[in-house]
């Protein structure tokens, strides 16, 4: 349903009726996302290389207060989940934040929100096969290159993405799992170290360390906002919730649950474990690039706690590559629907997959393979800092339809969300106005500004192509959505 037919679906009697009601089968998808497999997609996606490996340099630049960092930031993505909410149960489509900056925006904002998600997942898919790669490295000693690695990971992810949306449900499930598990293993250890005083740490833990090494704020508090990045940069993912809602079997009633896990999900994983972490081991002791929950297992005394760190980076890695395989293909269908790029993105497999739109993503993945190929030691690097201004770009988007729809809902032009976000539009312009504040700080970052180099660029490519569409596609100016094609025989 793009925008032009929601403004017809909706004028008089009919605005009640409901738009959210679009199905997954009416978007030429099956429905094989369970309750399950949601929420450990929802979980999983707060949980990523940037806790397991960024939140290390965080914390040297930011010491303890790094968590308060972690709960402001967490709160945010509180709203902006919460906003997405509202949205979706007023209308859950595949296309999700593209659909919605098309409706409330105006057609070049659903086409720029499109590309431009799509290309945060395709770089975002790079950096995680990357690091993949990379731990791969800490069994093998080099017995097989890194690119090697990345090539044998991207195949294998882009075959199951291409076998049926279960399976990929199914893959972020025990993905997830691994994650949570081993956060939780790791905050029961702390506490026992804590109050039975096991294990090599056990002398020197205590809950004091968040203050007696140079205070909570030891390199002040303009530290703290500098790691502001990092910090969103281990959120980002945290919407895929929302690309899933076109496949979910019970959307109404599945994505309001996940979505109000966000706040003790980020308490206790985010919040909770550098709480216990930085008790247990004093903050001065972590180092830029060591994951804080391999030097946490060393403090202990556990040498087998690096293999196993090294296991669930290596799973965060493969479940956000994964994600990004996933999510792609969903993006350029739903770009080609709406005569935002070209048609043949449209077709689907008997299994209700958008075969051309992942194949084309996944065999941009494999630049990654040339950039770990060229520049093993610095392909993490050199891909990171665009993923995190490309990825809040759909946040932003989220929160400004969010107010945008709001506003028509009052007014009576359309229907009420039977799931509103609490203090909005208060909560929602509170979270754009803290993403800017992200963003000015990246400015000043020299690590990060990078990103902000590439965005015009980015830019500049979007106008162009849209101007070119337009010209040979009337659908782009209108809004018109084109057929779906047949499926793939």
């Amino acid at each position: 349903m793009t925008s032009v037919q929601v403004e017809e679906h909706h004028d008089g009697n009919e605005a009640g009726q409901s738009a959210a009601g679009q199905s997954g089968e009416g978007e030429g998808y099956q429905r094989g996302l369970g309750a399950r497999q949601i929420q450990m997609i929802a979980i999983g996606g707060a949980i990523g290389t940037g806790l397991f490996l960024g939140a290390g340099k965080a914390i040297h630049k930011a010491g303890p207060s790094l968590i308060l960092a972690y709960a402001i930031a967490g709160l945010v993505i509180f709203f902006i989940m919460r906003a997405l909410g509202e949205l979706l149960m007023y209308r859950a489509v595949s296309g999700s934040f593209s659909e919605y900056a098309r409706e409330f925006i105006g057609p070049f904002f659903g086409y720029v929100t499109g590309w431009t998600y799509w290309l945060f997942w395709v770089v975002t898919g790079i950096t995680e096969v990357t690091a993949a790669a990379q731990y791969m490295q800490y069994w093998t000693h080099d017995s097989i290159p890194q690119w090697g690695y990345a090539l044998i990971f991207t195949v294998i992810l882009y075959g199951a993405n291409l076998i049926s949306v279960k399976l990929f449900g199914e893959l972020e499930f025990w993905f997830s799992m691994v994650k949570v598990t081993a956060i939780i293993g790791m905050i029961l250890i702390c506490v026992g170290i804590l109050t039975i005083g096991f294990s090599d740490a056990g002398d020197t833990a205590s809950v004091t360390h968040l203050w007696d090494q140079g205070g909570f704020f030891p390199n002040g508090i303009g530290s703290t906002l500098m790691t502001l990045q990092i910090v969103m940069f281990a959120f980002l993912a945290v919407e895929l919730v929302g690309v899933t809602a076109g496949e979910s079997k019970d959307p109404k009633t599945v994505l309001p649950k996940a979505i109000n896990t966000v706040p003790w999900r980020i308490a206790v994983f985010y919040v909770g474990a550098l709480i216990m972490i930085l008790s247990v081991v004093p903050w001065t002791e972590f180092v830029p690039g060591v994951s804080p929950f391999v030097a946490a297992f060393d403090k202990m005394g556990l040498g087998i706690g690096a293999a196993i760190v090294n296991f669930v980076v290596l799973t965060a890695a493969l479940s956000s590559c994964n994600s990004g395989m996933y999510s792609t293909g969903r993006m350029l269908r739903d770009l080609a629907m709406n005569g935002q790029g070209p048609k043949f993105f449209t077709k689907l497999t008997k299994n209700g997959l958008p075969l051309v739109g992942t194949t084309f993503s996944a065999a941009l993945m494999l630049v990654g393979v040339w950039i770990n190929y060229q520049w093993p030691g610095e392909a993490f690097n050199y891909v990171v800092s665009f993923a995190t201004i490309s990825g809040m770009w759909a946040w932003i988007m989220i929160l400004v339809c969010q107010i945008k729809y709001r506003r028509k809902a009052d007014r009576g032009e359309l229907p009420q969300s039977t799931f509103r976000a609490p203090g909005a539009p208060y909560t929602s312009w509170f979270a754009l106005a803290f993403i800017g504040m992200v963003i000015v700080m990246m400015g000043i970052d020299k690590d990060a500004r990078i990103s902000l180099y590439a965005a015009p660029v980015w830019a500049l490519i979007l106008g162009v192509g849209y101007l070119v569409m337009q010209r040979r596609n009337t659908q782009v100016s209108g809004g018109g959505k084109a057929e779906p094609q047949d499926a793939v025989k």
